[in-house]
């Protein structure tokens, strides 16, 4: 079994969408070959929630970290809470963590959640350094490669940020 974990910039612009999503799929079938594949996703807009779905179509079993109790609310924006549901729905196990509020603390919960959990982190990553907020893509591929876990950095040519 093979476990992945994703983290991600959640502001693709439109046209970078495909082009990630064909990246992850191309990463995806690599590592999903020989073994069962189990994918561990924040489900955030943008790269999380690529990637959960890309796990979903090669038959993986997807994990959901939920880093706080209001996340939903406060975190995930209309426009992405159909798929959020859904992907919730589709999940083998999610995990709420008992954070109150969603925030720095919360969010480096879940990416201790998320590196505990993988074999290797997949990083839809534009390779900029962390902003100081704490909690962020760098934030997680940081702490990846400080712990060991290797890190499959994913930016394809034309991708960008909104």
């Amino acid at each position: 079994m093979t476990t992945l974990a994703v983290t991600g910039h959640m502001d693709l612009t439109e046209d970078s969408v495909p082009l990630v999503r064909t990246a992850l799929d191309d990463l995806l079938e690599r590592r999903a070959v020989a073994d069962e594949l189990v994918g561990v996703s924040c489900i955030a807009k943008g790269a999380d929630s690529l990637f959960a779905e890309a796990v979903l179509a090669f038959g993986g079993r997807l994990v959901v970290v939920i880093p706080s109790r209001d996340y939903r609310r406060i975190n995930v924006e209309a426009g992405h809470a159909r798929l959020f549901d859904r992907l919730v729905e589709a999940a083998d196990e999610v995990l709420a963590l008992s954070y109150e509020t969603a925030g720095r603390q919360a969010y480096d919960a879940a990416n201790a959640v998320l590196l505990a959990r993988a074999d290797r982190l997949v990083a839809v990553w534009n390779g900029e350094p962390p902003s100081g907020r704490g909690g962020g893509t760098a934030d997680a591929v940081l702490g990846a490669r400080e712990a060991g876990i290797p890190v499959d950095v994913v930016w394809p040519d034309g991708a960008s940020r909104g």
